[in-house]
């Protein structure tokens, strides 16, 4: 007899659907699964016998033949178990076949039968929904996460025995209302911007940063307060709306990373060692999974000490800060990755990364000089809108009682000038300056006589490339919200011009 229940893969962080033949048949006992099952999704005929003889259940000693279709994608992980063992089930007879078509299975077995926690289940009710089940049947824990789909019967169970329960008289069994509980990516407690003494221009630039979603990089000795200043952004950054809210969910269910959280509510906030590989940061491996740029994908990706990553790994960057998402190819496949955050930058100056001994010459020093800061390629810096300088501080701001502006309050102005793009760019698929289009740029970043000379004397002078005059009128436009301006004034420019300061670094 065969019997055939539908379930779901992972290929990225989206499912596509699979359904499970089992085939029951006479003749010489044997197991033989086909499909391209790798190792996980092949030992389960062990973890499904002994679940099923463990919950008292008998373990047909047939000739069984199990398809995963479609036959030519690759299957992982263990949440095929519930799908197959309710093959075997179905040959008892324990529970009508016509139910096994209106659901969609997902779960892995313990040996006593009891559904364990599995990767990817908002992804797999987000295609149950798209595919017009009437519902889904996984373990109890990953229920929180499937419930963010609002047109689809989730039904979160315990065990096998609750299954088949479940599948005898479907309509005794309540769906799962469950709201989700507390969020991953909550900032830590205590961070506030009002914490940190001095350093107002770069809490400015910060603001700036956070309300345009630019790129950022801070540039300052060891112990200015680069890496303090970057922990804090969280505290100012706006909250995510419910779509980005799903999509962030569904890359960390996909990573296996939201644990007892079922939603991830708050913006994430990234921050690699400089010994990351280039898989680690982009993504990659022989089946595709995302990187640390797709895990901040919404959020902050903070780099401290820029220039210690290896190069290639910085040039990979350029994709996604330019596209918003990161293409991976294989052989087999080719997967796309969204990836759109705020990069977030800290680096030290040369001198205070090199020391250099006064018997040295100045030629030595020089090319030294010019090798550290091409570690930073130019079409890199580019692409990062604010460069602004971290000055060591002084005396009375660290003795200073006095507390600097809340993030209380500086995330009001962020919010003010968000909701503002949000009108400005209604019916786009983006809602933030730093996304703008060339037309966009043309309509709404108008600058008068005064700005135009502005910004013709820092282009002959810093020598600026096409893209870097574009970023400074994105960067103007954002600071022009924040002020509740309405056109682009020389005032605005003037201030974007003084974010890109790494130029005097050079040599």
């Amino acid at each position: 007899m065969l019997f055939k229940i539908s379930t779901a893969s992972l290929i990225g962080i989206d499912a596509n659907l699979v359904e499970v033949e089992v085939d029951i048949s006479k003749g010489l006992p044997g197991f033989s699964m086909v499909g391209l099952p790798d190792a996980s999704v092949k030992e389960s005929k062990e973890r499904v016998r002994a679940a099923l003889r463990n919950c008292g259940y008998i373990f047909p000693s047939r000739k069984i033949t199990i398809n995963l279709a479609p036959a030519d994608q690759k299957k992982e992980g263990a949440a095929f178990d519930l799908p197959i063992s309710l093959g075997f089930l179905a040959y008892l007879g324990l529970f009508p076949l016509e139910n096994l078509k209106d659901f969609l299975f997902l779960g892995e077995l313990a040996l006593d039968g009891k559904l364990k926690q599995v990767k990817g289940s908002l992804s797999v009710a987000v295609l149950a929904e798209r595919l017009a089940f009437k519902g889904m049947v996984l373990p109890r824990c990953n229920a929180k996460e499937a419930c963010l789909v609002k047109d689809l019967e989730i039904y979160g169970l315990d065990n096998i025995s609750q299954v088949v329960r479940f599948l005898k008289n479907p309509s005794q069994e309540r769906p799962c209302e469950c709201s989700p509980a507390e969020g991953m990516n909550k900032p830590e407690e205590g961070m506030d911007f009002k914490e940190i003494r001095g350093q107002q221009h770069v809490k400015r630039a910060l603001e700036v940063a956070t309300a345009g979603g630019h790129n950022i990089l801070m540039i300052g000795p060891p112990g200015a307060g680069k890496t303090m200043l970057a922990k804090r952004l969280p505290t100012i950054l706006p909250p995510l709306s419910y779509k980005e809210m799903i999509t962030v969910t569904k890359i960390y269910s996909a990573m296996g990373l939201l644990m007892r959280h079922g939603v991830v509510k708050e913006r994430p906030f990234r921050a690699p060692h400089h010994t990351i590989t280039d898989a680690g940061l982009i993504g990659g491996g022989v089946i595709p999974k995302p990187g640390e740029v797709t895990l901040a994908h919404q959020g902050v990706l903070f780099l401290d000490e820029l220039p210690e990553f290896r190069k290639s790994v910085l040039e990979d960057l350029r994709q996604p800060l330019e596209n918003g998402y990161v293409v991976i190819s294989r052989v087999s496949m080719s997967i796309v990755f969204p990836s759109s955050f705020m990069l977030v930058g800290a680096m030290n100056p040369f001198e205070d990364s090199c020391r250099i001994g006064s018997e040295e010459r100045a030629g030595g020093t020089s090319l030294r000089k010019r090798h550290y800061y091409s570690r930073l390629s130019g079409p890199l810096l580019d692409r990062i809108d604010i460069q602004v300088d971290v000055p060591k501080l002084e005396f009375r701001d660290i003795v200073s009682k006095r507390e600097g502006e809340s993030s209380y309050m500086i995330r009001r102005r962020v919010l003010r000038a968000c909701e503002e793009q949000k009108k400005r760019f209604q019916g786009r698929i983006y809602s933030s300056n730093h996304l703008m289009n060339a037309e966009d740029i043309r309509n709404y970043c108008k600058i008068d006589c005064t700005s135009k000379r502005l910004m013709e004397t820092a282009v002959d002078r810093f020598g600026l490339s096409m893209r870097a005059y574009t970023r400074i009128l994105k960067v103007a436009r954002t600071i022009a919200d924040l002020m509740e301006e309405k056109e682009v004034r020389s005032v605005h420019i003037s201030e974007a011009i003084q974010y890109r300061v790494l130029d005097k670094y050079m040599p």
